[in-house]
């Protein structure tokens, strides 16, 4: 169920589907999973879908999880997304002139606190 969630979004869909063929999809393909895939995978599915990337080890994919889930990292804005996509061959957006596309919060519904969070850090940064 919660796999299919993240199929909505053609991003994650391309993700996904790269993980299932064992592609390297790179340090930040990875970390835009983590970052996006914990609000819908349990722990040890996130592990191990990141394990199906042939360079990642068991050890790999738990120390990104525990890293992404330390820090309560928010799912990137596609921004965000398109500039690690620059410093990685793996395309992480397979379709970046599309500009819907790897936008993960025009398809995913994500826990309200994700919401919340943004909000208090727009906030703090417009009274900066």
């Amino acid at each position: 169920m919660a796999i299919q969630e993240l199929r909505k979004n053609d991003m994650m869909a391309h993700l996904l589907e790269s993980l299932d063929a064992g592609k390297d999809i790179g340090h930040y393909g990875r970390l835009v999973f983590a970052m996006v895939a914990r609000h819908f995978l349990s722990e040890s599915e996130l592990i191990d879908y990141l394990q199906k990337d042939k360079d990642f080890s068991e050890q790999e994919a738990r120390s990104l999880y525990l890293q992404v889930q330390g820090k309560d990292y928010n799912p990137p804005r596609r921004e965000r997304i398109l500039q690690w996509q620059s410093q990685q061959e793996f395309p992480i957006c397979p379709n970046p002139d599309n500009p819907d596309a790897c936008n993960v919060y025009k398809d995913l519904q994500f826990p309200e606190e994700v919401y919340e969070h943004i909000s208090e850090y727009h906030e703090h940064k417009a009274d900066s």
